[in-house]
């Protein structure tokens, strides 16, 4: 299946998605609460994860042999964004002998929409821990209505998801972050109007910071509501935006990783949209996990 989100104002992406995601390992989560009771999180080195749509071009030619280059370098946690045709089983047991989990999915509103309970099935089966909405059709002139109807939806899945013991979470690009009508944020709304009981956040730290919004104000905002990360970089080149490997740019990771406790952070995965149109996904992602192994040990 095709999936296409139109983020408004970022470039248009396209994901395949085929299955939920597989495997949830509590040694990480157990790991993470441990390390930020202290003040710190040495563990998160052992955990870096990674989103698959940075390698997507390379996955839909060689998925296992992708995979296996991916576990070489030092990932242990792969977020999914299509399956390529391959069965639950099959994406299962590659991860097994390459000892890769899989704590989340991105699945396309629509798919949930169509029918959220096989996707829900899905997850079920594979012992995935969230289902991650990657992106909503929010109309750029809605207003509040149309950020509290999308909250209404993430609710409602939210709460299928908890009933099949899963959690459900929503990813933003930089649109989210446009004053909606009446003043508040789009990400306000859907903060305000979402039961955390129900739906998390996995805060993209490029787009965050794309949008000139700080991390750590978000943090303090809304403390515990942001269970995942994507973590990329952002460089100003002659006054434009770019997105780099992580290390390669301007956001201060150390003082936001710091912050991981207050956040609610479970999982981290690493993510550089544009690597694989340039041909350098597998370089970008040695860059990103080399830096974050040395600032998180």
């Amino acid at each position: 299946m095709v999936a296409n989100d139109d983020t408004r104002g970022v470039n248009r992406r396209t994901f395949l998605f085929d299955l939920a995601a597989i495997g949830l390992s509590t040694t990480f989560t157990t790991a993470c609460t441990s390390a930020f009771s202290r003040g710190s999180a040495p563990s998160l080195a052992n955990h870096i994860g990674l989103q698959l749509y940075t390698v997507r071009d390379l996955m839909e030619k060689d998925l296992e042999g992708t995979l296996e280059q991916v576990a070489s370098i030092g990932y242990t946690n792969v977020e999914f964004a299509g399956y390529f045709g391959r069965t639950p089983e099959q994406v299962r047991a590659i991860l097994d002998r390459l000892k890769l989990v899989s704590t989340s999915a991105h699945i396309g509103q629509q798919l949930m929409r169509q029918d959220a309970t096989l996707q829900i099935r899905w997850a079920q089966a594979m012992g995935q821990e969230y289902i991650t909405i990657p992106s909503y059709p929010f109309p750029r002139d809605g207003g509040v209505d149309a950020w509290k109807q999308g909250a209404a939806d993430f609710n409602r899945w939210g709460a299928q998801c908890r009933d099949a013991g899963l959690r459900l979470a929503y990813h933003n690009h930089n649109a989210e972050f446009a004053l909606a009508e009446g003043g508040p944020t789009g990400y306000d709304v859907l903060m305000r109007e979402t039961d955390p009981a129900l739906v998390d956040f996995e805060l993209d730290l490029y787009w965050t910071a794309f949008a000139d919004q700080d991390p750590l104000a978000l943090f303090a905002k809304y403390p515990g509501r942001f269970a995942m990360w994507h973590v990329k970089d952002l460089q100003l080149t002659q006054g434009k935006k770019e997105m780099m490997p992580v290390g390669r740019g301007t956001l201060d990771f150390g003082a936001i990783f710091a912050r991981a406790g207050e956040a609610g952070m479970k999982h981290f995965f690493v993510e550089h949209d544009t690597a694989a149109t340039t041909g350098g996904a597998l370089a970008s992602i040695q860059t990103s996990y080399t830096y974050l192994r040395k600032l998180l040990v």
